[in-house]
């Protein structure tokens, strides 16, 4: 059975361009991260990366992807996988302008069936937006769980 595609919707208050930026920024994401080096060519076909040091200090990629889609700065698409991405789901980003907040939508779909990572991302991608939220309203954010 395939599984249902995950849908996370935040509203974040700031402006549209500092929103598309708290996505594609390396500062942004280091932040999030915890100090991860994020990378990214903002081009169809584009490689997108999240590395850092693993439990034995060594360099480590924690992510790999592929951007599908820039309509900066409202949409990103990209598909992405644990490691170096041998399985890979897809993430939408879809961004919208309202009176004093932005409307996030984030799906991520087109799950393996056999995707380990399915639950991590159901229970990370609000932790994600959650720390994305507070970083961009208040220019600090908490650590993760």
């Amino acid at each position: 059975m395939a599984n249902p595609p995950l849908i996370f919707t935040f509203y974040i208050a700031a402006p549209i361009e500092k929103v598309w930026g708290g996505f594609v920024s390396k500062e942004a994401n280091r932040t999030i991260f915890m100090g991860a080096d994020f990378q990214v060519d903002l081009e169809p076909g584009g490689a997108m990366t999240w590395s850092g040091p693993g439990q034995d200090e060594r360099p480590t990629r924690y992510v790999t992807g592929e951007v599908l889609r820039v309509e900066a700065p409202t949409l990103l698409e990209y598909k992405f996988g644990r490691g170096h991405g041998e399985i890979m789901s897809r993430v939408k980003v879809a961004l919208t302008q309202e009176t004093e907040a932005v409307q996030v939508v984030v799906t991520n779909d087109d799950f393996a069936d056999d995707d380990p990572a399915y639950r991590q991302n159901a229970d990370g991608w609000p932790r994600i937006l959650s720390r994305l939220k507070t970083l961009l309203e208040t220019g600090k954010t908490f650590r993760p769980h």
